[in-house]
């Protein structure tokens, strides 16, 4: 058995752990990082890039079609073995070289195996040939492991075989038919993308379609499925499944009806992978979140930091945002913590501190890349008024800008701004329409910045472009 130390040992070599120790290592100390599977993680082989490629080329021709003189010279239709072989040159073809070499140049050591906490900074590697090799971390252990699918209990599910979002984003054919269990975003995005590379689809969705954003942006999507083919079933809940001998899959419904599909996606949610990290050696639950202190140091029922505080945990692990930006923030956060504690500086936590996650909790970007597209920051109107702010709701008609006009014909989309009254600052904003992720940013920096109603005044947005909803939104809420 070999033993090894180093002053910071990451479990998961997704993008999260390469931030935290390529950080890390940046800020003088040595780092490992230890990966069971392909280093990259997720996003790289199974979520953020192929999916993204997948549902690009669709995209792209759906932009085409919206425009007189571009629609004319599309004589064709999708070629989806192109989109498929696009989406394997993304995803590396599976292989895990070009980021293990990565690793290398940035001075981070890579074990491959299984890793497990043994003890207070030990950590236990199982390679695939049986052999295992110990690491010791000087000052902290971080788990970075992600998340996985969620499949539930139904009755016949597991034997039926069903895909999940990672064999939806590898798949190497089309199924003509294609059942989808959920309306989140998964299952939004992967319905827009099969239907478009030709499938039939059929989405159940018990509760909505993307139910947690401002309800206007579930009806446009739900009506764009429903005009580019697919089939959209609100408030069917799937109560059992079986694979036939043929291949065919039956979904019964709690009303009895049945659905009939060549292939079926299980998109309704994510479950930590923390079963297999001998996390009961440190008093905490296997298959559990991990509950994280402002420095996302690792905490137990009491509050406490495990073991004193050598216990990290970032990205979808800890359950404070499950995207891959948003860990990747977190990832930078714990490496310059770590490496202030690790030299005896200040730990600067609070509302802005550079050790503190504090975007996770009222400044959260997403984009969603259906048809229309979907970006949001911030809080829904419904989320705002949980939290007992007063405030006010702008909406406006991105169709009514110059901008969108000039970008496509027909051009449909929605805007809101969800203002705090008390305070006059924007704390959430969201649009739905066609290309509308790259005015995200801007919005973000409102949110996050909590610049004030008044200066925005100051902040002309260009003519004639879709940011121009900017300026009307500010006139709809009026000085």
């Amino acid at each position: 058995m070999a033993a090894i130390t180093y002053d910071v040992v990451v479990i998961g070599a997704g993008p999260v752990g390469e931030n935290i120790a390529d950080r890390v290592v940046q800020g003088g100390l040595t780092a490992a990082i230890v990966e069971r599977e392909l280093v990259g993680g997720e996003c790289s082989y199974w979520a953020c890039m192929p999916t993204k490629v997948l549902l690009r080329s669709g995209a792209a021709l759906r932009a085409a079609r919206q425009l007189p003189g571009a629609r004319e010279a599309v004589t064709g239709e999708l070629d989806v073995a192109a989109v498929l072989r696009r989406r394997d040159s993304f995803a590396s073809d599976w292989k895990d070289d070009g980021q293990v070499s990565w690793l290398g140049q940035a001075g981070i050591r890579l074990h491959r195996g299984q890793g497990r906490i043994s003890s207070a900074r030990v950590v236990e590697v199982t390679g695939e040939d049986g052999t295992t090799t110990t690491l010791t971390a000087r000052h902290a252990v971080v788990v970075a492991t992600g998340s996985g699918a969620l499949v539930p209990d139904l009755p016949g599910l597991r034997e039926s075989a069903p895909w999940t979002s990672r064999a939806a984003a590898s798949a190497s054919t089309v199924p003509a038919r294609l059942a989808i269990i959920g309306g989140g975003v998964v299952a939004s995005e992967m319905a827009t993308a099969f239907t478009g590379l030709g499938s039939s689809v059929t989405v159940l969705a018990r509760d909505g379609v993307l139910p947690t954003a401002e309800p206007f942006v579930g009806e446009l999507v739900t009506e764009a499925l429903r005009d580019a083919g697919a089939t959209v079933r609100l408030g069917a809940e799937a109560a059992a499944v079986e694979r036939d001998a043929d291949g065919t899959v039956r979904i019964t419904l709690t009303d009895g009806e049945q659905v009939e599909a060549d292939e079926l996606l299980v998109a309704i949610g994510r479950t930590p992978n923390t079963e297999d990290l001998g996390l009961d050696a440190v008093g905490l639950k296997p298959g559990a979140w991990l509950t994280v202190d402002d420095t996302l140091r690792v905490v137990g029922e009491d509050g406490a930091p495990v073991g004193g505080g050598w216990l990290y945990a970032a990205g979808d692990v800890n359950h404070r945002v499950l995207l891959t930006h948003q860990g990747k923030y977190q990832a930078r956060a714990v490496g310059d913590v770590i490496v202030a504690r690790a030299e005896g500086e200040p730990v600067e936590g609070g509302r802005w501190g550079r050790h503190a996650a504090t975007a996770d909790e009222r400044a959260v970007p997403q984009v969603i890349f259906t048809e229309p597209e979907v970006a949001s920051v911030g809080l829904t109107a419904a989320a705002a008024e949980a939290a007992g702010l007063r405030i006010r709701v702008v909406d406006y008609d991105l169709s009514a800008t110059a901008g969108s006009a000039l970008h496509a014909e027909g051009y449909r989309g929605d805007a809101r701004m969800v203002v705090d009254e008390d305070r006059k600052v924007i704390v959430g904003f969201t649009l739905a329409g066609p290309d509308v992720a790259e005015l995200l940013h801007a919005a973000t920096i409102a949110v996050a910045g909590e610049v004030p109603l008044d200066r925005l005044w100051h902040a002309v947005p260009a003519f004639p472009t879709v940011s121009e909803v900017w300026l009307r939104l500010l006139e709809a809420y009026g000085r």
